[in-house]
């Protein structure tokens, strides 16, 4: 793999589980020679369906390391706005000034609107909004390049149609795509990109059997989408030549039909 991006650094939120989308696009910008800075946040994961094993970050960061690149890892609650405040500067300190931030960090529970509470979207909010456009006007703040940067925000979709049972994890991602838009009219003049990645139904543990069966035949590509997929995509929006692309939604879900 050529190294298009030796000598800049990256910042990848949510990246808790080996098999999860942030450990992939984290070996991604790694393998193209990136610094890598990401965080985690067992906790969450440990009340998921999917759970998480113990040591499975360090084991992402000794992968890393393994690739030749300066790596670190620090547990943040994404939800405490302290922990956010200080993320930009930890990052620059442990491996240079970030030139990439991926907001991939997500909450989400299945709550339909018959349960749905005050409290459950509060949480979603912190994590999915309030989080990444936070981390954004940080890293926008600090950024002093000129040209290069780039803001690539994981989405899933809201707007390629309906998600029952998910209105929380609906609405706050919905506010994804809106903010990506208006931060890359915002940022462009710093010299930073900023889009978003739909990956579509992906397989990163939370799929039981019966599930991936009702859903390949959705596939116009004939397989389940896998975590490697939105990270080559996230990995070339981070590169040069994804410098004439900003404020996009791109939809990486292989043919995916609702």
């Amino acid at each position: 793999m050529e190294r298009t991006l030796q000598g800049r650094s990256a910042i990848v939120t949510g990246a808790s589980r080996l098999n999860g989308i942030g450990a992939a696009i984290c070996r991604r910008l790694a393998e193209r020679g990136a610094a890598v800075f990401f965080t985690y946040w067992t906790p969450y994961d440990k009340l998921m369906p999917w759970g998480v094993e113990e040591g499975e970050p360090e084991t992402l960061l000794r992968e890393l390391q393994e690739q030749g690149v300066q790596s670190h890892m620090a547990e943040r609650d994404l939800a405490v706005v302290g922990h956010l405040e200080s993320l930009i500067p930890a990052a620059a300190e442990a491996i240079g000034e970030p030139w990439i931030l991926v907001n991939n960090a997500t909450h989400s529970t299945r709550r339909s609107y018959k349960d749905i509470t005050a409290e459950e979207l509060d949480q979603h909010y912190a994590v999915n909004v309030r989080a990444p456009l936070l981390l954004a006007s940080y890293f926008g703040r600090a950024f002093g390049q000129g040209f290069g940067g780039r803001i690539i925000n994981i989405t899933s979709g809201q707007f390629q149609g309906p998600m029952p049972d998910e209105i929380g994890y609906v609405a706050t991602k919905g506010g994804v795509d809106a903010m990506t838009v208006s931060l890359a009219a915002e940022l462009g003049p710093k010299g930073i990109t900023v889009n978003a990645v739909n990956p579509g139904p992906t397989d990163t543990g939370w799929m039981d059997e019966g599930l991936k069966q009702e859903l390949l035949p959705k596939f116009s590509l004939g397989r389940i989408g896998l975590p490697d997929d939105a990270a080559r995509l996230v990995a070339f929006l981070a590169t040069d030549d994804a410098q004439w692309i900003t404020g996009q939604i791109l939809h990486s879900e292989g043919g995916f039909l609702r």
